[in-house]
């Protein structure tokens, strides 16, 4: 019954659900607005708040806006003994838009989640209309060679300074991945460290598990067969976290249909400082 309450929703109202997926897995989803289904992936220290300014904007634009967050990130579900490689991530967010009776969704995904967007539009092909990759790339590993060597001093952090700790590197962390870094306030970090603060020792046991995960599937070999079309957004301005020009060439050589978009004077976090530019790619990819 609640599914069919999803759509009796008013356009501006939010519907918060705990989706389960597996045993002591669930994922935060939420659901705003009617139309065709838009699903929003957030990255590695994502959630759904940080898509607070293109929610609305979808929405009002007609569209359903669904937000998953997967294992592990925002408010989901932080099972120590979980599967967190990508294409474990990708097949939960596939149980999800099942449960939710999605199909033909245009994926919006950023940084770490695109390369979970990919793994899905291969794998279930049926579920996925087009991408929008907000600088993400053909990752093959839930974390980089750096955040594993960042991981093996994890069982210190909540003896030398805990989430206040957290807050520091997470707010250097935006700063450094941004054009315009007016929008990283006290209170967005706050926002985005939100999660961790509410299970620091889950959040830090689920980032091991991220940085130990191995991936029984690699994407390169399955990026040709996905065939829907392909938006990837980069941001011009000088930043952090970026995606490599080898990685964007690999995506050149391996999709059937690539576009690829420079957003002026954004970094990292596209659709914090232009949020615009998030909606005109998807009105560009839902209309092919």
């Amino acid at each position: 019954m609640w599914i069919v309450a999803l759509f009796l929703l008013a356009a501006d109202s939010t519907a918060e659900l705990r989706v389960p997926v597996a045993r002591a897995e669930s994922l935060q989803v939420s659901v705003t607005g009617h139309g065709q289904p838009v699903v929003l992936i957030p990255g590695l220290f994502g959630s759904r708040f940080g898509f607070r300014h293109v929610v609305p904007l979808l929405a009002g634009a007609g569209y359903r806006v669904i937000v998953i967050e997967p294992l592990g990130i925002g408010s989901s579900a932080r099972p120590e003994d979980g599967d967190y490689s990508l294409t474990a991530q990708a097949d939960r967010i596939a149980a999800v838009l099942d449960t939710l009776a999605v199909r033909d969704a245009v994926i919006v995904a950023h940084s770490l989640g695109a390369s979970m967007a990919y793994r899905l539009a291969y794998r279930r092909p049926e579920l996925v209309h087009a991408i929008v990759s907000l600088e993400g790339g053909p990752a093959e590993a839930a974390a980089t060679p750096s955040f594993r060597r960042a991981m093996r001093f994890a069982p210190w952090i909540k003896w030398f300074g805990g989430i206040r700790r957290i807050r520091k590197a997470i707010r250097s962390g935006l700063v450094a991945a941004s054009g315009d870094t007016s929008w990283v306030t006290d209170s967005v970090v706050d926002a985005y460290t939100a999660g961790a603060a509410a299970d620091l020792d889950g959040t830090l046991k689920a980032f091991l598990r991220m940085a130990e995960a191995r991936e029984r599937d690699q994407l390169a070999p399955h990026l040709g067969a996905i065939r829907c079309p392909v938006r990837l957004l980069l941001g011009t301005a000088a930043h952090e976290g970026g995606v490599p020009p080898g990685a964007v060439d690999e995506l050149r050589a391996g999709l059937p249909s690539l576009a690829v978009d420079s957003v002026p004077g954004s970094g990292h976090y596209i659709y914090e400082e232009q949020p615009g530019a998030v909606v005109l790619a998807v009105e560009r990819v839902e209309s092919k």
